[in-house]
């Protein structure tokens, strides 16, 4: 790389940064798809129809550890922990350095715990957090873009850990989340969100 490329290459990481600090969470939500547009399902947040929609059916009362893929900026965290018990943790796993690091320094709460890893490895990381199994666990990864051999693995894992009478809550913009859930999960209720940009397809998988 010369030096006129290499100019060039932090003038954007600059720009990057400069629209992530205008902006607040929705620039650094911004500035991590530019960044990894594979990993990040949409270029715009949930929606709140689609957090409540999702949430509400969550028996609360006997969650104690609620995971989530892919928190982004934080979007369905704080929805999250305004429903779980004080006793409760929530456990956020995301393979983007910015969103982790974003999450750590705006989400206080002692029941928040963000690991920056993959969500292939939720077993290791939810024994490594000092729990045998995880109560629910919500994605809005992008199932269909993700690397070859990744969703099977991330779909297989999660049944595994989450205990009988759990789910896997998934939203995204195609079946394709839900149909993984379909080939581990005895049971699946269907959903669709309009108000939600663009739409969403919703998917809970309950664990027999």
């Amino acid at each position: 790389m010369d030096g006129s490329e290499l100019v060039g290459q932090r003038k954007g990481v600059k720009l990057k940064q400069k629209i992530s600090r205008a902006l607040g969470p929705a620039g650094v939500f911004f500035r991590g798809f530019l960044e990894h547009p594979v990993m990040v399902g949409s270029i715009i947040p949930s929606s709140r129809y689609t957090i409540r929609k999702m949430l509400d059916r969550v028996k609360w009362d006997e969650c104690k550890v609620f995971v989530e893929y892919g928190p982004g900026v934080g979007t369905f965290c704080q929805p999250v922990l305004d429903r779980l018990p004080r006793d409760g943790e929530l456990i956020v796993i995301d393979t983007n350095p910015l969103f982790i690091d974003f999450l750590k320094r705006t989400i206080t709460d002692s029941r928040f715990r963000p690991v920056l890893g993959s969500a292939a490895d939720v077993e290791e990381i939810v024994q490594a957090c000092g729990h045998d199994h995880a109560d629910y666990v919500l994605s809005g990864l992008p199932f269909s873009t993700l690397p070859d051999g990744v969703a099977p693995e991330i779909a297989a894992a999660t049944y595994r850990v989450i205990r009988s009478g759990g789910a896997f809550l998934t939203y995204q913009f195609s079946t394709v989340a839900r149909d993984y859930t379909e080939k581990h999960f005895e049971r699946v209720d269907k959903g669709f969100e309009w108000l939600n940009v663009p739409p969403c397809v919703l998917g809970w998988g309950w664990k027999a």
